[in-house]
């Protein structure tokens, strides 16, 4: 299966290139949302690594996403040094989930959602991409930073796959969420460029062998 996945990734990688290259809303998207990324960036060098939370994130995306396939949590454990949670059932969605799913930038997203909603901010949009670039270089780096030492997680999926599942799981909201953030929602067009990235590299594939 991994193999299988490997050029829709390679289709995925091309096509976020293009979209990134397309520089929608240079001036009031990619100015906040990299100065919050190089914020969080300057702590995660600079001081000490907020552990707790990032652990506590971690294992409270593994309770979400059994919530979602209709699992229960009997257990929950969170500590600077690591943890985990007992549930009654598993798949590799669940297993890789704090992965690719960035909870905090989640949250963002969804209180200002709510609160654009209810209170009109939309004048805080500037703030808004700020803390959300923030909250997803905090979830790129600690899960960076994380992966350095063995992670039950992956090994009981393999390296393989669990590598590509990660690398969808992170592409896929940034092919369609730039557009949607930068109010460009071109979500089908994306969609029909990553199908025909993928063309390719299946189609070089078979000329190769």
């Amino acid at each position: 299966m991994a193999l299988l996945l490997l050029p829709v990734c390679l289709g995925a990688a091309r096509t976020l290139w293009q979209v990134l290259r397309a520089g929608y809303g240079a001036d009031t998207v990619w100015v906040p949302l990299l100065a919050g990324a190089a914020c969080w960036m300057v702590v995660f060098l600079l001081m000490p690594k907020p552990m707790w939370i990032y652990v506590f994130g971690h294992e409270l995306t593994h309770a979400l996403w059994t919530w979602l396939f209709g699992g229960s949590v009997k257990k929950m454990k969170v500590t600077s040094k690591g943890g985990h949670v007992v549930i009654s059932k598993t798949n590799f969605l669940i297993a890789l989930a704090p992965y690719f799913f960035p909870l905090y930038a989640v949250i963002v997203i969804a209180a200002f959602a709510l609160g654009n909603l209810f209170f009109g901010w939309h004048a805080y949009l500037a703030l808004f991409y700020l803390l959300l670039g923030a909250a997803y270089a905090f979830h790129v780096s600690l899960t960076v930073h994380i992966l350095r030492t063995e992670q039950t997680d992956i090994t009981s999926q393999g390296y393989l796959f669990s590598t590509v599942v990660i690398f969808l799981g992170n592409a896929i909201p940034l092919l369609f969420g730039i557009p949607l953030l930068t109010r460009h929602p071109e979500i089908f067009k994306i969609f029909a460029v990553w199908c025909a990235e993928t063309g390719k590299v299946f189609n070089w594939l078979h000329h190769l062998f």
